[in-house]
């Protein structure tokens, strides 16, 4: 069990819309995201959905009832700018977590004109289709430094609802270069190793919170981090995430484009 009262779940959101157009690559990932939802539960009051893909200066929310989509990639079909996901925002709840985490000496930021970038609405078109759920999502800051996001996991994880969903939506490998390049037996090897440490340090129960945490404030140290994720943004809403739950994760291992990847769960 999670030391907060809410389920917490990390999900490696693929490659653009990709997971949406049936791209065999993604297969795995889709499979993974049912399996996944059926251990969430089926109504929470909101979704809070940590996204990789908005950066800014400190700690953002959206704040506006109705968040249009950001359709955040290029060069894909002309399809793919017309998906729509119809959940609406919670700019009551945005507003209750501004007041709560000043409180805690966090600035939460009220943003009126993000829409929801693919982060957010590709996980939750295969995971909630149906959009009834009011969707909250939170920015990384973009400085990209692991123990702020730790804390500002611990610091949150105090101020929500009990009722209330989570996601950090990122991906536990991110070398775009290497997805796109010839598979090698060098490159894949370099990813499982960063899979085997990531997956000892979120799953291993033998862990206390305090270890887990120290690991992954120097996560950079870990075998084969770097080719991994030569940016780090990826990672960082996973971080926020363990600093929420501390206690061990669930893995669900596939694989994305021929490379190990992971969702994670606390429940």
């Amino acid at each position: 069990m999670t030391n907060s009262a809410f389920p917490i779940a990390f999900v490696s959101h693929g490659g653009g819309p990709l997971p949406l157009m049936g791209d065999v690559d993604h297969r795995e990932l889709v499979d993974a995201c049912v399996q996944l939802r059926q251990q969430l539960p089926d109504t929470p009051s909101a979704i809070i959905v940590i996204s990789a893909h908005w950066e800014s200066r400190g700690f953002a929310v959206t704040a506006q009832s109705a968040p249009p989509l950001l359709f955040d990639y290029v060069g894909f079909p002309e399809r793919t700018y017309r998906y729509h996901y119809g959940a609406k925002g919670h700019p009551e709840l945005a507003l209750k977590l501004r007041s709560a985490l000043a409180t805690k000496h966090i600035a939460l930021r009220l943003d009126a004109n993000r829409g929801f970038d693919h982060g957010v609405f590709v996980p939750l078109m295969l995971m909630y289709p149906e959009a009834q759920i009011p969707v909250l999502e939170l920015s990384i800051d973009r400085g990209l430094s692991a123990r702020e996001h730790l804390i500002f996991g611990q610091k949150l994880a105090a101020v929500l609802p009990p009722d209330v969903l989570v996601l950090g939506s990122g991906f536990s490998f991110h070398n775009l270069p290497a997805f796109f390049a010839p598979k090698n037996t060098k490159s894949v090897a370099a990813c499982a190793d960063f899979n085997a440490w990531l997956n000892d340090t979120l799953v291993d129960p033998s862990l206390t919170a305090e270890a887990r945490l120290n690991r992954l404030d120097h996560w950079s140290d870990a075998p084969q981090a770097r080719f991994c994720h030569p940016r780090e943004e990826h990672l960082m809403p996973l971080l926020v995430c363990v600093g929420m739950a501390k206690a061990p994760a669930q893995a669900l291992s596939f694989s994305v484009m021929g490379y190990g990847a992971q969702h994670y769960l606390w429940l």
